[in-house]
């Protein structure tokens, strides 16, 4: 005989009850724990593909060129992705910087743009310093840029390694934040 049957039927139906409840309760946890987390689905109002788009500042002259392979915007948060983009960020008399990445992010007018993927920056006069990293913020109204993952800076004479940074585009000034590492050979004199 086992312990179960030495009990009074009143225990053993409390037992079941008791066990009962608690299959039920494991089961309705289950169940709302799916509730709790429903299937999110995007749909865009707006796409295109293989596209170029200026932006204009307030005087009427292209401040920004884009152009990328896919684009489209998600009405819900007023976000727009970009596949493959590459920008010219263009300022009258100063250097226009040039911009690709994998994937370009941003909500709202664009004034904060999150770049990733291969994330290459370079002057379009002057593509011999060129600036890698896999995640970049960009600030188009203050034409700033950052990011905390590593940055490699390469120039004609060497090259700088990174873990993070803060550029100034319009000064030209880099803030390197850590593990800073390079190598630089002097110009040659004439």
């Amino acid at each position: 005989m086992n312990a179960i049957s030495n009990l009074s039927v009143a225990s053993k139906f409390v037992l079941a009850f008791i066990a009962i409840i608690t299959l039920w309760l494991i089961g309705s946890n289950g169940d709302d724990e799916e509730e709790q987390q429903p299937e999110i689905h995007r749909s865009s109002d707006y796409a295109m593909t293989d596209f170029t788009m200026t932006v204009m500042d307030d005087q009427g002259l292209p401040s920004r060129v884009i152009k990328g392979t896919e684009m489209a915007h998600y009405p819900e948060d007023d976000s727009t992705e970009i596949i493959d983009p590459i920008a010219r960020l263009i300022k009258p008399g100063k250097d226009t910087w040039r911009l690709t990445a994998n994937k370009g992010h941003t909500v709202g007018k664009g004034e904060n743009i999150l770049l990733t993927g291969n994330v290459i920056i370079s002057r379009e006069e002057n593509n011999e310093i060129e600036l890698r990293t896999e995640q970049l913020n960009l600030d188009t109204v203050y034409n700033t840029a950052y990011t905390e993952l590593e940055v490699s800076i390469k120039s004609p004479y060497g090259n700088t390694n990174s873990v993070g940074l803060h550029a100034a585009m319009e000064d030209k000034t880099i803030n390197l934040h850590s593990k800073v590492r390079g190598r630089y050979d002097a110009p040659p004199t004439n």
